[in-house]
């Protein structure tokens, strides 16, 4: 399934794979998720970053998951999508994909670790019952009960040394302040923000604000 199973490319060890929803919903947990893991030193990556028509959606999706040691799984979107009357199954979907590449890839692709997230704990066990036994934390639709999930995560997944939940949700409420102002110097409409944008104008604030906040 691994393609690279035993080459570890240079920013493997940094890079998080985050596998949420994207319905607009969902988008402030999601966008809370992606701020904590750049704040936290890593690199977030996602199948929203996928823009080429000349390879197949699940094989670019396995491309970064296989260059991601680290990943983060949400599966709050249940409900049924309101044109279809059928479930999305995107998230499960790729968790499984996921779990595959670390199960049958080689020495590099075994050293994978997830989090799987929800919006309450024991929920899965009606929907998807086979993950039992993997550490499922509730974040309940809540920004900050997304990061502090997410931060205290990587802290012990990475050994890094990294600023509390507290402090991250006091940074990500400066970002999400300051986005309208950020996006206008970017000549961005905070409206038609991609990911790709996200993920730069994250990185670029939090290279003024990280030397200016206390701990």
């Amino acid at each position: 399934m691994a393609r690279k199973p035993n080459k570890q490319s240079a920013d493997y060890d940094d890079s998080v794979f985050v596998n949420c929803p994207f319905a607009s919903q969902y988008k402030t947990v999601f966008n809370a998720i992606v701020f904590t893991i750049i704040l936290c030193g890593f690199r977030a990556r996602c199948a929203l970053e996928i823009d080429d028509g000349s390879q197949p959606r699940i094989e670019k999706i396995f491309s970064i998951i296989e260059r991601c040691r680290f990943g983060i799984h949400d599966l709050s979107r249940t409900e049924l999508d309101d044109h279809s009357q059928l479930p999305r199954f995107n998230m499960p979907l790729e968790l499984g994909m996921f779990l595959g590449v670390k199960r049958c890839g080689g020495r590099v692709q075994r050293q994978k670790t997830c989090l799987v997230l929800d919006t309450e704990r024991y929920r899965y066990q009606k929907f998807m019952s086979d993950i039992a036994g993997q550490d499922i934390q509730a974040h309940g639709g809540e920004q900050r009960r997304a990061i502090a999930a997410v931060r205290n995560w990587l802290r012990t997944a990475s050994g890094r040394t990294l600023p509390g939940g507290a402090e991250v949700f006091r940074r990500y409420q400066l970002f999400e302040r300051a986005l309208p102002q950020v996006c206008g110097h970017a000549e961005l409409d905070p409206a038609e923000v991609t990911f790709a944008d996200f993920v730069s104008l994250a990185v670029e604030w939090l290279k003024v604000d990280l030397p200016a906040a206390g701990p």
